[in-house]
């Protein structure tokens, strides 16, 4: 005779609320310490979004994956990831990106089509994974980390290609970025040449910022202008990546809804470029809110990192992605004499 056991409603609506809003509090808390820790020796050179992913990579593999939240992390690496990229927008000024930066848009996107080919050809020749090679790719033509995660739902990536590429791109970015700062006083160009470079060639915008700066505040900010540009560019290259994701395959194309976030994208760099909302307000959005969103998202990403497959992933791309920044360092370094 067999007993059928029923469970309370009330007990699986709080079991529900703990498994969502505990997992989102999970990947808060790490950012937060990761936020926090950012501020510190060596960890202020990789940034917070880099500290979360290493404090989350490193829990998982430590505890194991936190399973009774399971439905909460899932929703800051995918829900909140996608708020996140929403807020990005504030960052651009497509005002002064098109009014201003029209030339600098060439350069841009010369040097997308170069980081995305070049990456993707030597992944090829090293027979490395297609999927996190393409995000590499991506990730250094365009805007980094940022880049990586509004285009990883698109792609149809997976939360380990997903994390791992963010990871991977802002340290890279970062060794970069110390590398230009050491080698600018032996290069034979100007300050706003050198902004320039720094602009449409390093991968994240808190790169070319920390790099630019050291030119000087004409530097820095023309530098700053070259990435919006590279920044503004990621909006037609999401849909031409929606369209490819929907050709290639019927199966393939039921799983690749347009990506409606990017809308929001463009709806908030809309507001901050053309509405008159106070500069502290739009700072603390853009500087502080963002980036704390972004960090818990990839903290939920993080989490689904496994160490032992690190080496036998993500070797192989890293070094198709390392031979592609060097190559799109060197080209746009040539070109700022055309």
């Amino acid at each position: 005779m067999s007993h059928n056991i029923e469970i309370p409603a009330v007990t699986l609506q709080k079991s529900n609320f703990f498994k969502l809003y505990g997992g989102i509090l999970f990947t808060f808390v790490i950012a937060g310490i990761g936020t926090i820790a950012s501020d510190l020796p060596l960890f202020d050179k990789i940034g917070a979004m880099l500290t979360s992913i290493l404090i989350a990579v490193l829990y998982r593999n430590v505890f194991g994956y936190p399973e009774d939240i399971r439905t909460g992390i899932q929703f800051s690496a995918h829900k909140i990831l996608r708020f996140a990229i929403i807020l990005y927008g504030f960052k651009l000024n497509i005002d002064i990106v098109l009014n201003q930066g029209g030339l600098l848009l060439i350069h841009d996107t010369l040097s997308i089509i170069v980081a995305i080919s070049v990456t993707l050809l030597f992944a090829k020749l090293f027979k490395g994974e297609k999927m996190l090679s393409l995000l590499l790719g991506i990730g250094t033509g365009v805007c980094g980390a940022a880049a990586i995660a509004a285009v990883s739902p698109i792609v149809n990536a997976d939360d380990e290609d997903t994390a791992l590429g963010a990871g991977i791109i802002a340290l890279v970015g970062t060794l970069f970025a110390i590398g230009y700062t050491l080698i600018r006083p032996i290069l034979p160009i100007t300050a706003v040449q050198f902004g320039i470079w720094s602009g449409i060639s390093l991968h994240e915008i808190g790169h070319v910022a920390a790099a630019a700066a050291t030119a000087g505040p004409t530097a820095l900010t023309i530098g700053l202008l070259a990435k919006l540009g590279r920044v503004f560019l990621l909006i037609p290259l999401s849909l031409i990546l929606s369209l490819w994701t929907r050709k290639n395959g019927q199966e393939t194309a039921k799983k690749a809804p347009f990506p409606w976030f990017l809308l929001g994208f463009l709806i908030t760099s809309i507001i901050g470029t053309y509405f008159p909302i106070p500069k502290h307000i739009l700072s603390v959005i853009s500087n502080d809110i963002g980036p704390f969103l972004l960090a818990a998202a990839m903290v939920g990403l993080g989490l689904n990192v496994h160490l032992s497959n690190l080496r036998s992933r993500a070797l192989r791309p890293v070094l198709a992605m390392l031979i592609a920044s060097i190559v799109l360092s060197a080209f746009s370094y040539f070109t700022l004499w055309f």
